[in-house]
């Protein structure tokens, strides 16, 4: 037999077996044994729990899951169990901003929106108050582009590595 036909046929069986049921596992779970769940007491609500562990039972009763019983989706809903949480350290104080920087970017801002106000409310606009708002801008783009500073920290040192 050629190796094409060993896989024809092999792909025959695999077809032929399509349709036939599964092989059984032990008693009919598709988990292993050691898997299985036992109660840990003899309580027959323990044994209800598992058999309903989303409470439908005590929903089909018409009352709402008791907590501890399965049906209690949230068992920490009032919040009384914290240990497990994540709080995170309070944030850091932000920064000082020197007085210039705060002064060029009320300009930088300033006069856009002092120009689109007056602009909506049909304030007159006299050719110096136009020229003032348009230098405002100008004026707080370069000075925050000249404070920005592209230069290394100034205690990096001699072999301060690559700079990104």
């Amino acid at each position: 037999m050629t190796p094409q036909s060993d896989e024809d046929e092999i792909w025959r069986q695999i077809v032929a077996s399509f349709h036939a049921p599964a092989e059984e596992t032990s008693a009919g779970q598709p988990w292993p044994d050691r898997e299985n769940i036992t109660p840990r007491s003899g309580d027959q609500r323990d044994r209800d729990d598992l058999a309903d562990p989303l409470g439908e039972r005590a929903l089909a009763d018409g009352g709402p899951p008791a907590a501890g019983r399965g049906g209690d989706l949230h068992p920490d809903a009032d919040g009384d169990d914290d240990d497990d949480h994540y709080v995170p350290p309070p944030p850091p104080p932000l920064p000082k901003v020197e007085l210039g920087t705060k002064i060029a970017w009320l300009a930088l801002f300033g006069g856009p929106a002092y120009l689109l106000l007056a602009a909506l409310l049909r304030w007159p606009m006299d050719g110096w108050i136009l020229f003032a708002a348009v230098a405002a801008f100008i004026g707080g783009f370069v000075a925050l582009v000249v404070r920005m500073g592209d230069g290394p920290p100034k205690d990096s040192g001699w072999d301060d590595g690559a700079v990104v």
